[in-house]
């Protein structure tokens, strides 16, 4: 049986669109096109990415729900933000740790976007404790760390990313030969994808080999936390 694509170019080209028509009454009058193209292809993609999830960890979870689950919502929060525009204009999945309760537990990532694809993996904006956890564990496995971000693949495709302190965190020395990396307030590392790649067929097994081959760098991140990989 050939396996077939979970997304098409109408979910990039519905992204495009709502960039340029990001209000309400636009996404209302298009909001099927979103459900066919975007909200439930990505419920799929959730679903029948769960085996491959699970061979890398049973720890992590593919939740397909609409609300609460592995995929973000649409909806913007604007409460606190000065930019009022009601919709995100990208897609997006969060395969989080099981004892992770928002986004900021450790994870594998997907990220559609018009001219902006990839998935990601690690920890984004860990909070104080997690944070002195993960610098911790460099200082005490240093080998581990460098077997993680070393790893056969990783070092080659994918690239660490996110803010980082301008100057060494208090408590730590700073001629310390991983100082960059402790420096970090984000520990994330992503690795792209074109559109075409995500459009097919069988793109949700280049998918799960990103993640394998990440898995070393978010296996020394998740129990630098407390928690089992």
């Amino acid at each position: 049986m050939k396996m077939q694509s979970h997304f098409d170019n109408e979910l990039f080209e519905f992204l495009v669109e709502l960039q340029a028509n990001n209000n309400r009454e636009w996404f209302a009058e298009h909001k099927e096109r979103y459900e066919r193209h975007v909200k439930q292809p990505l419920l799929d993609f959730i679903e029948d990415f769960e085996p491959y999830l699970h061979s890398i960890s049973k720890h992590f979870v593919a939740d397909a729900r609409a609300n609460g689950g592995s995929m973000f919502r649409i909806y913007r929060d604007v409460r606190f933000s000065k930019d009022k525009s009601p919709y995100k204009t990208q897609a997006a999945v969060h395969f989080r740790h099981e004892a992770g309760k928002s986004a900021h537990a450790p994870g594998f990532y997907l990220h559609l976007a018009p001219d902006e694809v990839f998935a990601g993996v690690g920890l984004w904006r860990p909070d104080s404790a997690a944070l002195a956890g993960i610098r911790q564990q460099i200082v005490d496995d240093p080998q581990g760390w460098d077997h993680a971000v070393q790893a056969t693949g990783f070092a080659e495709e994918f690239e660490l990313t996110g803010d980082s302190l301008k100057r060494p965190p208090k408590g730590f020395d700073p001629d310390h030969p991983n100082i960059e990396d402790l420096k970090r307030k984000d520990h994330v590392a992503t690795v792209p994808f074109s559109e075409d790649e995500v459009t097919t067929a069988g793109f949700i097994e280049s998918f799960a080999d990103a993640c394998r081959i990440a898995s070393p760098y978010t296996e020394f991140l998740t129990t630098a936390v407390g928690l089992p990989y």
